[in-house]
């Protein structure tokens, strides 16, 4: 029974994750299909982002307030509903609406799936359950790419989120039937309403911010000026609030914890460098190494080998290690090999790119596992329930504004590396001469130069922004350092 429901708890975290990027690479086809434009086709993805992004942090509330297990198990069952109504919209605004409450129902299953997974294993298992955690939660990310692909070549578009219904409806049903002993008393305080408005305003604001930006060249257009003065003001009011009401939606008092700050920014840089590196791989492999979406994603899923294997190794040994030595070995292992990285040719073939990103793996877990803990264990035992919601959501806006800045830099920095080689290529005309030899006509010749001038400086811009990634990685397991070291074991029965 114990292994039947760490495989539930387990699926209903891969599949909240998994929806997070499964859908990225079916836009096009999802557009094409509802007769809308790709631009506000983007809403697919944004919609479930928003929706997501405010309910992680209220989970906290909601368990505590309605039960942990009664709010995972309901979670799950409307996740499937709203997964089933994406999966037969007719158009596209019924899809947007049930992309939203997909969202809705699947922040919730992120946070609450760790906890339930901790609490139902015995004590000295706990380092397994943080392990089978950490698998789905580095894993799902890498394979929705491949997954969504996969489906919108092969079937409907309907499927990417179809395939949810079996695993989400079984899994609600088998949860609430296996995990109802393991429910807490319920705590009946004040609904915090106001605190829940300001973050429903300004987390919205700040996401259709991200993800709008790059199209309306961001602060150029007086929507996103818009957008961002809204969501730093309320972001402002709403620190204010909930720092003085007594029964806050949201408990930000565990950031006056050292020992949790330091975690939650080093989480917040490893993070977005994780999603700008899995944002940037895919787009310089289909667009200028030939690669389908399906091929691209193939290639960054070697990631996931070493990462499942290492996992519980890791999980184990932050029992044992000083968490931070794990945390920083992980980190500077993923930016040595970005490094390494940070030099690829457009002649490279395909085990020249796929070896780095399956060493990859090694480090992942060694990053993420043994960083919760450390960051938790060093909060008071009636804040690990907040604390915990506050770094799943700190986790999804990362990947937010990782996504955004990478693919604004990624064209900017094209763009000015174009125009610099524009001026020094070709100066003495050897190349044009050569193609001219060839029989090349003056605008063939002045094509292929152009051609090659662009494809060079894609990978120039590539190769530059993997450096600044590679950078931050090593400076995110450093920074940790300034991290004491937990005072306490974690009482992981508290953390909702």
């Amino acid at each position: 029974m114990l292994l039947l429901a760490a495989i539930v708890i387990a699926g209903a975290n891969f599949i909240a994750v998994l929806d997070m990027t499964i859908a990225n690479v079916s836009v096009s086809t999802i557009s094409g299909s509802l007769g809308t434009s790709i631009s506000q086709g983007t809403w697919i993805i944004t919609s479930y982002a928003v929706a997501e992004a405010i309910t992680v942090p209220l989970t906290g509330w909601l368990a505590s307030r309605l039960g942990a297990v009664r709010v995972f198990s309901v979670s799950m069952l409307m996740f499937s509903l709203s997964s089933l109504a994406c999966g037969l919209a007719p158009s596209f605004e019924l899809l947007i609406g049930a992309r939203v409450l997909q969202g809705l129902f699947g922040g919730p299953l992120m946070p609450l799936s760790q906890s339930l997974l901790i609490r139902i294993f015995p004590r000295e298992k706990a380092a397994m359950a943080n392990g089978i955690w950490g698998v789905t939660t580095l894993i799902a990310p890498v394979l929705g790419p491949i997954l969504g692909g996969y489906i919108c070549s092969e079937f409907t578009w309907g499927w990417v989120f179809l395939i949810n219904v079996p695993i989400a409806t079984v899994g609600g049903l088998v949860a609430f039937s296996l995990l109802r002993r393991y429910e807490q008393a319920r705590q009946k305080n004040p609904i915090d309403v106001v605190g829940i408005g300001l973050l429903l305003v300004w987390v919205s604001a700040l996401q259709i911010f991200l993800d709008k930006g790059k199209d309306l060249d961001w602060f150029e257009s007086n929507t996103t000026i818009a957008l961002a003065t809204v969501a730093a003001v309320v972001f402002g009011l709403f620190v204010i609030w909930e720092y003085y009401e007594k029964h806050p939606s949201v408990d930000i008092r565990v950031f006056r914890h050292k020992g949790f700050v330091i975690p939650a920014v080093t989480l917040f840089v490893g993070f977005a460098s994780l999603f700008a590196a899995n944002v940037l791989t895919p787009l310089w492999l289909q667009n200028f190494m030939g690669y389908t979406s399906y091929d691209s994603g193939k290639t960054t899923a070697w990631s996931g080998v070493f990462a499942v294997c290492m996992a519980p190794v890791v999980a184990v040994l932050s029992t044992r290690i000083d968490p931070r030595k794990l945390v920083c070995l992980g980190l500077t292992w993923i930016g040595a090999v970005s490094f390494v990285r940070a030099f690829a040719t457009t002649g490279m073939d395909y085990w020249s790119i796929a070896l780095p990103i399956l060493a990859l793996g090694i480090g992942m877990p060694m990053f993420f596992v043994p960083l919760m803990s450390l960051a938790l264990g060093n909060v008071d035992d009636k804040e690990v329930a907040s604390a915990a919601g506050l770094l799943s959501f700190i986790r999804t806006m990362a990947g937010a504004i990782g996504t955004s800045l990478i693919t604004t830099a990624w064209e900017d920095r094209a763009t000015q590396v174009h125009a610099y080689y524009a001026g020094i290529t070709d100066r003495d005309l050897q190349i044009t001469q050569s193609l001219y030899n060839l029989g090349l006509s003056e605008v063939a010749t002045q094509g292929t130069l152009e051609n090659m001038l662009h494809t060079q400086s894609i990978m120039v811009s590539t190769n530059q922004l993997m450096l600044v990634i590679a950078l931050c990685y090593v400076f995110a397991g450093w920074f940790i350092w300034f991290a004491p070291r937990p005072n306490k074991a974690v009482d992981t029965s508290a953390v909702h």
